[in-house]
């Protein structure tokens, strides 16, 4: 009888073993690009609200170019406001290309992308994007002015003289 039962228990856990598992399909980047490229076009035609939408929540990140611009969402609105009102343009960026990587559950999206921007000229822009049910949220985002290496010494001397001496 002891035997019957271990048999039937092994018996029980090899079948359970041999069930087909639910695998989730591999994320695309579609989804992700197009939040981007929808949150760049917000900016573009001066959709404030829009453009903010897009973010996971107002503890999210953006990071400028400037070394003193790194801002909560929340803080970010009230400086980006005027940008949106002016003209009804509140920058332009226009990727050129961009690379998605996901997280092993496919809930966590990482890019980095080349930008065409007319007032800053070749730019990138890298981030991070979160899944909040069917949509993707942007978390955290950091644009940067990349320096030809030929001319890298000359930048950080003009860098360092800027911050020992801050026009006002």
């Amino acid at each position: 009888m002891r035997y019957l039962l271990q048999l039937l228990l092994l018996s029980g856990l090899l079948l359970g073993a041999c069930q087909p598992q639910e695998t989730k399909s591999p994320a695309k980047p579609d989804a992700v690009n197009a939040v981007l490229d929808d949150w760049h076009a917000a900016a573009a035609e001066g959709d404030f609200e829009r453009y903010f939408n897009h973010f996971e929540n107002d503890s999210s990140i953006f990071m400028g170019t400037d070394a003193t611009e790194r801002w909560t969402i929340a803080e970010f609105k009230p400086w980006s406001e005027p940008y949106f009102k002016d003209d009804g343009v509140a920058w332009t960026f226009s990727p050129t290309f961009r690379k998605v990587y996901f997280s092993d559950n496919g809930q966590i999206a990482w890019f980095d992308e080349e930008l065409d921007t007319p007032n800053l000229g070749p730019s990138r822009g890298s981030g991070v994007l979160v899944k909040q049910g069917e949509e993707w949220k942007i978390a955290h985002y950091n644009l940067a002015i990349p320096i030809p290496n030929s001319i890298v010494d000359d930048v950080v001397k003009q860098i360092e003289t800027e911050l020992n001496n801050p026009s006002e």
